[in-house]
């Protein structure tokens, strides 16, 4: 019996240690190591409603002996029409918002008007998405609630996950997994202008 746990677990690990390998059940552990990275942080909860975008993000606290910080560790300015509510790792959470403030400025000085929101969000998932592919990469353990106006289509909400895949919505969040009932049932209780809810697991 012991022979036999220890030579499957053996398998399974041949499917563990790259992005590009599925398991023989389709699966990328890697990519699924990145989806369960959310599950450390705080949640964050984006509402559209027809005047704005509304962002809210919890501030977790790992120790009562760490130093609150005054500063919104989880709310980003990506650009003056577009913001973003994190969560999930918050160095490869840094490394993807400058990458989207350095696409928004460029594109930005090149056609002097902002980026659309979608298109945007669309350039991350692919730099996100990116990382699933090549072999000598990790995926981004993070997860992003994108909030912004263009004049195309005014105020947007969009949620990114670690996969690459985004989608747009009305009623959005992120969630810690031993929140996620509590947080299901706060956004059913929402007022009732908004029809989409979807969850970053």
């Amino acid at each position: 019996m012991g022979d036999e746990g220890d030579s499957l677990e053996k398998e399974l690990k041949r499917y563990d240690s790259r992005t590009t390998i599925f398991s023989p059940e389709g699966r990328l552990y890697q990519v699924e190591y990145a989806m369960e990275a959310i599950g450390n942080a705080g949640s964050a909860i984006g509402i559209l409603a027809k005047d704005g975008v509304v962002l809210v993000g919890e501030k977790k606290v790992t120790s009562k002996l760490l130093q609150t910080s005054t500063s919104p560790e989880k709310m980003y300015k990506i650009d003056d029409h577009m913001a973003c509510a994190v969560a999930g790792i918050m160095s490869d959470a840094n490394i993807l918002i400058n990458t989207a403030r350095v696409q928004a400025q460029r594109y930005t000085f090149a056609y002097q008007e902002p980026m659309p929101v979608e298109q945007l969000v669309q350039s991350l998932c692919d730099t996100k998405q990116g990382y699933t592919q090549f072999g000598g990469l990790r995926p981004f353990g993070v997860s992003f609630l994108f909030a912004g106006w263009d004049k195309n289509f005014g105020f947007q909400l969009y949620m990114s996950d670690p996969s690459g895949n985004y989608e747009q919505g009305k009623k959005m969040f992120s969630s810690v997994f031993d929140h996620l009932e509590k947080l299901k049932s706060l956004v059913k209780k929402l007022p009732k202008f908004c029809c989409f809810s979807r969850q970053a697991t």
